[in-house]
C-alpha cells in the first residue's frame, strides 16, 4: 500500500466536498471578522476622538467607555457561541463525512493494475 501523500492531499483539496466546506467556513468567518473588527475599531476611535461621549457617566462610576469595553468581551463570547452552533450544523457533518471517506482510502492513489500472466 504505497500512497503518495502529496497527491492524496491534492485530490482531497480538489474534491467538491472540501471546496464546499471551505466555502461554508468562509461564509461565516469573513462577515463575522469584518463585523467584529468594525465594532472594535468604533470602540478605539470613540475612545480616542470622542472622549466626552465615552466619559459620559451612566450611573455611579460607570461610564460609556466601560460599558463599550465590557461589550467587547460579550461580543467575543457571542461570536464563539454562534460559530460553535454554525459548525455543529453546517461544517461538522460535512467534515465527518469527508474524514470517513479519507479513512476508507477513497482518496488514495489509484492502484496500479497487475499485469496479466499468460
Amino acid at each position: 500500500m504505497s500512497t503518495d501523500a502529496p497527491d492524496r492531499y491534492e485530490r482531497i483539496a480538489e474534491s467538491p466536498e472540501f471546496a464546499g466546506l471551505r466555502r461554508s467556513l468562509r461564509r461565516f468567518v469573513f462577515p463575522m471578522t469584518i463585523a467584529f473588527f468594525s465594532w472594535y475599531a468604533l470602540y478605539v476611535i470613540l475612545s480616542a476622538y470622542a472622549r466626552d461621549f465615552m466619559g459620559t457617566i451612566l450611573f455611579g462610576n460607570i461610564n460609556v467607555a466601560l460599558i463599550f469595553g465590557l461589550l467587547q468581551f460579550v461580543t467575543t463570547f457571542l461570536i464563539a457561541w454562534l460559530y460553535a452552533r454554525y459548525a455543529d450544523r453546517k461544517l461538522d457533518p460535512v467534515a465527518e463525512d469527508l474524514n470517513t471517506r479519507i479513512q476508507s482510502g477513497e482518496f488514495d492513489a489509484d492502484p496500479q493494475p497487475e499485469e496479466v500472466k499468460a
